[in-house]
């Protein structure tokens, strides 16, 4: 079978789409150059805030979302995805307005850890509060019975400021803290692992750094693009 053309809906932010791009390279079994995907990336920096947007109504994201999905069709991609979790509120959206596959990061995460760890009940999410507002974790964890908890206020804050320091490039002890301190938050609420639910969170948590599995959704997304473009 032919190798699919990966896609990537890129710029929110930049160094979360550098992240899925390195990811999509280390979930690829290639010992070559030309073992590799080809991958197109359009990093869209200018793509309006989605938080700003779901939270206060600022600037919809959404036509600008499309607008990248159409440039990457037009230039030859089979299958694309999208390294920001609260763009998938525009997802349906995004999909309807072009031919090839639109891969969903709830749905990468979701199969991931149903894979790993098949008994799971509870699971934390560290995500942008846009992201916990639109429920689309808590929908598709449910449908595999597993419980999807978000940290309360307190710690609500300090994942967005994380996420926003790493934005602003900020990924230092005291920023990586922040996050890891609000995962061990949902852990003793009995998550038995936490989700880094915004592309931002494993530039600064990763598997290993708190009391319970960490949860890359970016990295999920990036094994089933693999998956996808190879035929797995």
């Amino acid at each position: 079978m032919k190798e699919k053309i990966v896609g990537i809906i890129g710029g929110m932010g930049p160094d979360a789409t550098v992240d899925l791009f390195q990811k999509i390279l280390r979930a690829t079994p290639a010992k070559t150059d030309q073992e590799h995907l080809r991958i197109i990336i359009d990093c869209n920096s200018k793509i309006p805030d989605r938080t700003a947007h779901i939270m206060r109504g600022e600037e919809n994201p959404g036509p600008y979302l499309v607008s990248s999905a159409k440039l990457l069709e037009k230039a030859g991609v089979d299958v694309m995805v999208m390294p920001c979790n609260a763009a998938h509120t525009w997802h349906d959206e995004i999909q309807a307005s072009v031919g090839v596959p639109v891969l969903h990061i709830m749905k990468a995460a979701a199969e991931y850890a149903v894979e790993r760890w098949p008994n799971m009940k509870k699971i934390g999410l560290l995500a942008a509060p846009s992201t916990v507002k639109i429920g689309i974790y808590h929908r598709t964890f449910a449908e595999r019975g597993i419980e999807v908890i978000a940290p309360d206020e307190k710690h609500q804050d300090m994942t967005t400021k994380a996420i926003f320091a790493v934005k602003a490039g900020q990924t230092g002890p005291d920023i990586q803290k922040l996050a890891a301190d609000a995962g061990e938050h949902l852990a003793a609420q009995g998550a038995e692992a936490v989700i880094a639910g915004c592309t931002e969170i494993p530039l600064i948590l990763e598997d290993g750094d708190i009391s319970v599995p960490v949860v890359d959704a970016t990295r999920a997304l990036a094994i089933a693009a693999v998956k996808f473009a190879r035929g797995m």
